[in-house]
């Protein structure tokens, strides 16, 4: 049995870095199993925050693994994003893993994926998940187009995906670093 079916969003302006997800878990892409999952959580003493998208299972282990480069690194984000991605990639085992994850701290943001790629988003803004193009195209505009605060315009372009996407819902829970 998959379960998957969710949104994350990473947005960072006038210095405030926030990354939003719903809360939907799909089974089979018929069920929704569970509209108030947490997706997004604090880490390292709470100043690292990090969202994942994918499978369930495959996403807390690349999360319990991204805490302890975290910890081995002295809380060095990037150094923590690349060796878990080469650790990824490396181990025959994580290789299987079906998950991304969106990683951030109050000076640096990153997509981190099981193929190697470590990747820092172009215009302060960068999205994963089933809904994740539906979040950045609408992140994209309001951040080029509004005031709008870091947090605002996560929250909108979860709405604004939740309303497209199937697999996402409404119930957004949002970190600020």
């Amino acid at each position: 049995m998959k379960l998957e079916g969710t949104t994350i969003i990473g947005v960072r302006k006038d210095g405030q870095t926030v990354i939003a997800g719903d809360g939907q878990v799909t089974q089979n892409q018929q069920v929704i199993m569970k509209g108030n999952a947490k997706k997004v959580r604090r880490v390292y003493n709470d100043s690292v925050i990090l969202g994942f998208a994918g499978s369930v299972a495959d996403a807390f282990t690349l999360s319990e693994r991204f805490e302890e480069m975290l910890n081995k690194y002295s809380g060095n984000l990037m150094r923590s994003a690349v060796e878990l991605a080469m650790l990824w990639r490396g181990d025959r085992n994580m290789r299987q893993l079906e998950a991304l994850l969106i990683v951030a701290d109050k000076n640096d943001m990153f997509i981190v994926s099981g193929s190697g790629d470590v990747i820092e988003p172009e215009h302060g803004i960068c999205a994963i998940g089933s809904g994740g193009n539906y979040a950045l195209a609408a992140g994209r505009a309001l951040i080029a187009n509004t005031n709008m605060t870091a947090e605002e315009i996560a929250r909108e372009s979860m709405r604004i995906a939740s309303d497209i996407c199937i697999y996402t819902n409404s119930n957004i829970v949002v970190e600020v670093a």
